[in-house]
């Protein structure tokens, strides 16, 4: 049996930049990836990259004005090809990273638990085991798939994994759910000319976001086509000729039924840990199938450490960055990087405009008592979205009216994703609002309309 220092069972964000940290201190180490598709992991393959790259090109298919569908589908399909390149290419650099480093070997193939130590690989036919003095496990998520009738066997039905490698554009398509990641790819396909129509079965939409952003968000998608319908139940699907028939049952009672090409379930995601048998390690996992960390991400095996999506909580590809971070720290460093250091993270949607967010909303900083300051602005007030014509929008801060700190800030407007840093830094360098307010941006820039927006607060 091979033995080594570390053992990294993913191949994501968090695991490859640990793989390589710890080789250059002088580790043996095994990194196993279940797929060569997936070296590099989520981001790269099937969530931040691709998704991200389709944004921009069904971007740049509306900007045409295309009014025939065939054109529109021919423009599909080539962000589709120019985006299988993106992505074949980022994930060969991955894997050259660390197959060209001495102290690291990769195996591929599915990772299971023999012993808190032990970890047997199954690469086809072929087992093998090695033996790892520490392990870490970086395996990060997948799609829950609910208990439909019809859902697992029809032809029509995909993932968000799965609908990045549809090549023919559905000219209509119903979504499962009008959560974060079923609004970017309702945008995404709207924008390349799909009638989309949301379920969900919820009767609040954005329910985490205060109701003048949400109301934003939803009145500026539907303008772009998209259709909502709220307090839906989902009773069956099934597969007709050329298509896919949805049942669902409305909040009055009524059954409807909605033909489409194609069917996205965006019901969430479940930490993947299914197959690693993680009892046989002792390691335990919360009633959510998440594995249990500490501040330190360790779980309850000392030596074995979690990181990312697996472990629940946010699931971005920072966050796993800033895992590895935490877990070299522990190693190597000063050992006092935890969890609880991450005060203000930020996040961003990627539909058309981008929603962008920090800190709370106005209803959350009630909530917690807070005496606020409140300010908003729509994002047709931003001379550089006025030149680019992209006014959809509404900007708004919140700000402690004690303290005069932010305590949050919501950005629904084009370059969010960037402005939102620039929030973000502020709130975590205990700067008051008035920072933002007189600080010198350049222009004409998005960014500069946070002087703009910060002057309202009075």
């Amino acid at each position: 049996m091979i033995q080594y220092d570390a053992i990294i069972i993913g191949f994501g964000k968090g695991g490859k930049t640990l793989a390589a940290a710890l080789a250059k201190k002088g580790q043996k180490v095994a990194i196993i990836e279940q797929s060569e598709l997936m070296y590099g992991g989520t981001c790269i393959n099937i969530g931040c990259i691709p998704t991200k790259a389709l944004v921009h090109y069904s971007k740049q298919s509306q900007l045409m004005n295309l009014k025939d569908f065939d054109q529109k589908s021919a423009a599909y399909r080539l962000a589709i090809d120019k985006k299988t390149t993106l992505v074949s290419g980022l994930r060969q650099k991955n894997f050259d990273n660390l197959d060209n480093l001495d102290m690291v070997t990769i195996y591929t193939g599915k990772a299971k638990f023999e012993s808190s130590h032990e970890i047997v690989i199954q690469g086809g036919e072929e087992l093998t085991s090695i033996y790892g003095e520490k392990i870490y496990i970086n395996t990060g998520a997948s799609t829950i798939i609910p208990a439909i009738e019809g859902i697992s066997s029809s032809q029509h039905v995909y993932t968000s994994t799965s609908l990045l490698e549809l090549t023919n554009l559905p000219k209509k398509m119903v979504v499962l759910g009008a959560g974060y990641i079923g609004l970017e790819f309702s945008s995404i396909y709207a924008n390349f000319g799909s009638e989309i129509v949301v379920l969900d079965k919820h009767s609040e939409f954005l329910s985490r976001e205060d109701r003048d952003i949400a109301g934003m968000v939803q009145s500026t998608l539907e303008k772009r086509g998209v259709q909502f319908k709220f307090g839906t139940e989902i009773q069956s699907v099934r597969d007709v000729e050329h298509g896919v028939v949805v049942t669902y049952r409305d909040q009055d009672n009524t059954i409807h039924e909605l033909y489409a090409d194609a069917v996205l379930i965006a019901a969430g995601r479940k930490p993947n840990t299914e197959g690693l048998q993680l009892q046989e390690a002792g390691i335990a996992v919360s009633d959510r199938g998440a594995i249990k960390v500490d501040e330190r991400l360790q779980t309850t095996i000392p030596h074995i450490y979690a990181m990312g999506d697996v472990v629940g909580g946010l699931q971005f590809t920072y966050i796993s960055l800033d895992d590895q971070r935490i877990i070299l720290d522990n190693l190597y460093g000063s050992k006092q990087r935890t969890t609880e250091d991450r005060l203000y993270v930020p996040y961003s949607v990627f539909i058309d405009p981008p929603l962008s967010r920090v800190g709370l909303s106005e209803d959350e900083a009630l909530a917690k008592g807070y005496e606020i300051k409140v300010a908003t602005m729509p994002a047709a007030a931003i001379p550089r979205a006025k030149l680019t014509e992209e006014t959809d929008g509404l900007l708004k801060a919140i700000v402690d009216a004690k303290t005069d700190k932010i305590l949050g800030c919501s950005l629904f407007c084009s370059e969010s994703h960037e402005m939102i840093n620039i929030v973000q830094i502020a709130m975590e360098t205990g700067q008051p609002y008035t920072y933002l307010r007189d600080h010198i941006f350049t222009h004409p820039t998005m960014s500069e309309s946070l002087n703009d927006l910060f002057q309202l607060i009075k």
